[in-house]
């Protein structure tokens, strides 16, 4: 017993040692929230704490390749029938160009961001930069959960499209049923765990052989869009477009209401910014790579569903992810039903490629900023990837998928990424007005909250029939109004004098930013109830989270060093007798 002495002190030094790390919390948070870097800091500081540097070998095509095939994947199977048959009609094709509207002005606030910050970490970075570090934190762990779980969803997607390009009507004839497992978890995807695995796998190697394979993977996929899209042009009917209703049986509100469901078909184009560090010349590249890849899939979309509505009447398109197999059927084709499910399992891989590329690239800067632990920072010195984060990443998600029903998994997306959407367009204009000039914050600041609620009003009102006629003008007249008043007022550094190698900026500022937000906004107040609880409850384990260890994790990182601060080094007795400092590490 007296041989085993120093066990317990050394447990008791430990969480003595924490528990005296928590009561400094208030101390902390006040330091750290806030805390902003420079985009020099975060460029060339931060990176180095990684230790080897990503691999630059990526160009604009390998950009615009991994934009299409992120966000070309399962969406406009599951979205345009439902839309078309119960919200927007055949105008289902506007709502699409509504929706590619909405991401068009978001990615431009990403593109500017990413020039400026050509970083691994996406909006992370762009905000943290901007707002601080616990937004930063907040916008970081918010796109990971929707990465996570939208991957799991689209890997159990590609099972049961699998299952339709060979021929079995049954989407689960390929998974195995457990007895003695709740409903909704009983199904065991096997297929999508090694999907999930094999593509792991290979975005350890390398990124570039990723790129390459995505390459070949989007150019089959974008081959099979052009098969649907000529076939149904050439053997629908146009008739089909006004019958039996008209064009809009439901008139603008449908129209609407079909483009904030058919957005999340766009969702996708933010893991083009997270290649910024591994592009050769990143100022150029990523405009052509965000916003090429956005208008290139809104093209690719809006014939899609022209032909869908071509091809079938509107009431008579099949409410699921069948409604193409299905259309091609009443044209007489039903062999072609076996090719839209080889061409959406193709797909799918695609987008699953970029999108685990992203959410690995994330987590990596994420750990730079030791917000999680270091060791999800570090890159491998050969491949030049992230390979700590990406295998624990794809383990998470192929997790998720082996158990989790879609629609589970379905019901806890998106209001995380609009959310994000919407930081990173007030991020924007704050960091083009008041960081980058001379401007007094409080203005900026003061058009961002009003701007907010005027979109919040006309959202409210839209949902509400009773608020639509005086709601809906008084409230679009206040967007509008408070835009062009703020545009006129505040000056900004926007010549090329200010700008480093005449660096793209977005044109027409502040409006596209502005539009952005209140579009991510209107698209939110389309989201169900259960989304905003499921979401409280995410807000809140993630707030604790940086509360218990965030906070605590980055203030040694960042300022412990500086302070010397010994107070924060709890001395506890050895075996003899001496006080040693004891370091506590929360990495």
């Amino acid at each position: 017993i007296h041989n085993n002495q120093t066990t317990p002190p050394t447990k008791f030094c430990f969480f003595s040692s924490y528990f005296h790390t928590l009561s400094k919390t208030p101390e902390r948070l006040r330091k750290r929230v806030l805390a902003t870097w420079t985009p020099d800091q975060e460029i060339n500081q931060m990176r180095l704490r990684s230790g080897a540097d990503m691999k630059r070998k990526l160009t604009w095509y390998d950009l615009i390749a991994l934009g299409v095939g992120g966000m070309l994947g399962v969406g406009v199977f599951v979205t345009t029938g439902p839309v078309a048959k119960d919200k927007s009609g055949p105008a289902v094709l506007v709502s699409y160009i509504i929706a590619g509207i909405s991401a068009l002005f978001s990615s431009l606030c990403y593109t500017e961001f990413s020039i400026q910050i050509p970083v691994a970490g996406g909006a992370f970075s762009y905000l943290r930069v901007t707002f601080g570090e616990f937004v930063g934190y907040f916008a970081g762990a918010n796109i990971l959960m929707e990465y996570v779980l939208s991957n799991a969803a689209v890997a159990r997607s590609f099972t049961e499209y699998l299952c339709t390009a060979f021929g079995q009507e049954d989407p689960n004839a390929w998974r195995m049923e457990v007895d003695g497992l709740l409903k909704g978890y009983n199904m065991l995807d096997f297929p999508a765990v090694v999907l999930i695995l094999l593509l792991t796998l290979c975005l350890c190697r390398s990124t570039k052989e990723s790129s390459m394979l995505n390459i070949i993977m989007t150019i089959f996929h974008v081959v099979f869009f052009g098969f649907v899209i000529v076939s149904g042009i050439c053997y629908g009917k146009t008739e089909n477009l006004i019958q039996p209703e008209g064009l809009a049986p439901n008139g603008v509100k449908g129209i609407i209401d079909g483009a904030a469901i058919v957005y999340f078909s766009y969702i996708g184009y933010d893991s083009v910014s997270t290649m910024a560090e591994e592009i050769r010349n990143p100022s150029k590249s990523l405009p052509l790579g965000i916003v090429g890849s956005v208008l290139i899939v809104s093209v690719i979309y809006c014939l899609m569903a022209l032909s869908l509505c071509m091809m079938v009447p509107y009431n008579k398109v099949i409410s699921s992810s069948a409604s193409f197999s299905v259309a091609f059927q009443n044209i007489g084709w039903k062999w072609a039903s076996n090719i839209v499910g080889a061409g959406a399992s193709m797909g799918i891989v695609a987008s699953l490629l970029v999108a685990m590329l992203g959410q690995a690239r994330y987590m990596c800067v994420i750990g730079r900023a030791r917000l999680v632990p270091s060791w999800f920072a570090k890159v491998h010195p050969k491949t030049g990837t992230p390979v700590n984060a990406t295998i624990f990443l794809g383990f998470c998600q192929a997790s998720i998928a082996l158990f989790t029903e879609l629609s589970i998994v379905l019901d806890m997306i998106s209001i995380g990424t609009l959310l994000v959407f919407y930081l990173v367009a007030n991020a924007l204009i704050y960091h083009r007005y008041a960081i980058k000039t001379n401007n007094p914050p409080i203005y900026t600041i003061g058009f961002l909250l009003i701007l907010s609620s005027a979109s919040i009003g006309f959202s409210i009102s839209w949902n509400f029939t009773h608020l639509q006629k005086w709601g809906l003008p008084l409230f679009g007249a206040c967007v509008i109004a408070t835009t062009a008043i703020f545009q006129y007022l505040m000056p900004f550094s926007g010549t090329s004098l200010d700008r480093p190698d005449h660096e793209w900026q977005v044109p027409f500022m502040p409006w596209p930013a502005a539009l952005s937000i209140f579009l991510n906004v209107f698209l939110m107040a389309t989201l169900r109830k259960l989304s905003y609880e499921r979401f409280g409850v995410w807000t809140f384990l993630i707030t604790l989270a940086y509360m218990l260890y965030g906070v605590h994790s980055a203030y040694q990182a960042e300022e412990m060093e500086m302070e010397g601060d010994d107070n924060m080094r709890p001395h506890c007795p050895n075996s003899n007798g001496e006080q040693p400092k004891v370091d506590i590490q929360v990495l």
